[in-house]
């Protein structure tokens, strides 16, 4: 008896993602899981554009906004979450359509994860107030002296990962690359699975993020920010870094004006997807790139090829 079929589903943000997932869910009863890491955030439903009530009666979601926005949802909480989650679908016999377009995610479901052991709470507050008080680039000067291969791929300005790097050997006494060498399991075997990078044309994606905005603010996301803000929650939380949130939060406060917030999440949206490609085409090269067109015949002819390299 063959097993269930394994679908992951990747791409920039307003590629079609989700609605490519629904459709394969209605054709296979599969059931979604959730591979965005602003979507596990239930204070952020419209901004992040998760499925709607009636996407959710057509079929079963999991790992969508069951996340407060004052907790730090790390890449390990969400492994743990999706293996937990991928082995009741197939234990049910239910195809598992895993979407989204966060990179880490499906580099920790198909790869492992670092085993790093916990940071100690004064060596983690102790960087926090640092970069508080000093600024990022004090803490990469830091990190270039401590442990100068992890400094060199970051960005001077990655706050989260600089901060997360220094941390680490701080903590550990060794660079988190060499953590990177001593994964945990795979939450799947990646060569069953069909997988595609959902890419439409440049202008296409980036007249669609305009449209999705839009769409977004006319379906209430100021007041869904305005609601988010109100709880004075610490700005460096994955939650407050959200596309369009810290715009939006500018406006409120007075900063700037809505067309100029509506502007710079439109384009903060469209740097970030040119930075998803060049990621996801770097580290996960077996992903195969489609247009929108082309995908759902994609998938079903890798899920043929896996059915027969199976029962061969």
């Amino acid at each position: 008896m063959s097993k269930p079929a394994i679908i992951l589903i990747a791409g920039p943000t307003a590629s079609g993602k989700s609605a490519l997932a629904l459709e394969l869910a209605e054709k296979l009863r599969g059931v979604i899981i959730n591979a965005d890491s602003m979507q596990v955030y239930r204070d952020l439903r419209v901004i992040t554009a998760r499925p709607t009530a009636d996407d959710e009666r057509r079929a079963t979601h999991r790992l969508y906004g069951r996340v407060d926005a004052a907790e730090n949802y790390s890449v390990g909480h969400w492994s743990a979450d999706a293996a937990a989650t991928l082995a009741t679908t197939q234990r049910y016999g239910r195809a598992a359509i895993i979407v989204g377009g966060t990179g880490l995610y499906f580099n920790v479901l198909t790869r492992g994860l670092a085993a790093v052991p916990p940071i100690p709470a004064e060596i983690r507050e102790g960087v926090r107030a640092r970069l508080a008080s000093d600024g990022v680039t004090a803490l990469h000067a830091e990190l270039n002296v401590r442990d100068p291969a992890m400094a060199a791929r970051l960005m001077p300005g990655d706050r989260a990962r600089i901060t997360r790097a220094l941390e680490v050997v701080l903590a550990t006494g060794r660079s988190l690359l060499d953590w990177h060498e001593q994964n945990k399991p795979a939450g799947l075997d990646a060569g069953r699975a069909a997988k595609i990078f959902l890419m439409p044309d440049r202008d296409e994606l980036f007249r669609r993020i305009d449209a999705r905005f839009e769409a977004m603010m006319a379906a209430g996301a100021i007041e869904e920010v305005r609601t988010l803000a109100a709880r004075n929650l610490d700005p460096d939380l994955p939650a407050m870094k959200a596309h369009g949130v810290p715009w939006l939060i500018r406006h409120l406060k007075g900063e700037i004006t809505l067309a100029e917030a509506a502007e710079g999440a439109k384009r903060d949206t469209r740097q970030y997807t040119k930075r998803q490609a060049t990621w996801f085409r770097n580290q996960l090269p077996d992903f195969v790139w489609v247009g929108p067109d082309q995908a759902l015949a994609a998938i079903e002819t890798q899920l043929r090829e896996l059915s027969l390299g199976a029962s061969a």
